[in-house]
């Protein structure tokens, strides 16, 4: 079975979180949908997020605030700001802070699901390529603990 990758959206705007959820689940992803970064870093907390959606202005942090937040306890997320207010200034301090995207609104759904499918398969592959290194180094661990083993029998 195939995990179905998890997105969070984090905005004020109900109607802005309504509609990406929509759009989100009929593509497939499970959804988790919050008004402020507050409430994104609990939940982030408690569970895993392949994505997260962040509008720039939230009523309790800026979204650059909660992207160095989330970078610190989930540095694998995928971070995508979300902006009806895109300035250069908000571009620059988005990525310095860790933003992996960068979209304005009023989005397109196409290119900001694009957006997102490209960056989870980047994170799939990381983290295949992060797996075959913790497997081998294991089995090269292994192998060294045998041979240490080995040598104590013979002497």
């Amino acid at each position: 079975m195939v995990r179905r990758a998890s997105v969070l959206v984090v905005d004020d705007d109900a109607a802005i979180r309504r509609t990406l959820s929509r759009i989100l689940e009929k593509e497939g992803y499970l959804v988790e949908a919050v008004e402020s970064g507050g409430k994104a870093v609990e939940v982030s907390a408690e569970r895993f997020f392949n994505v997260a959606l962040i509008d720039i202005r939230l009523p309790d942090m800026e979204g650059t605030e909660l992207l160095e937040k989330l970078k610190r306890t989930e540095p694998k997320m995928v971070k995508i700001i979300v902006t009806g207010y895109p300035s250069l200034k908000n571009a620059v301090e988005a990525v310095n802070k860790g933003a992996d995207g960068y979209v304005l609104k009023p989005f397109d759904a196409g290119e900001l699901l694009a957006m997102i499918e490209e960056h989870l398969k980047r994170q799939r592959e990381t983290m295949k390529y992060s797996d075959e290194k913790v497997a081998e180094y294991i089995e090269t661990r292994v192998r060294e603990v045998e041979l240490e083993k080995q040598k104590h029998r013979v002497h």
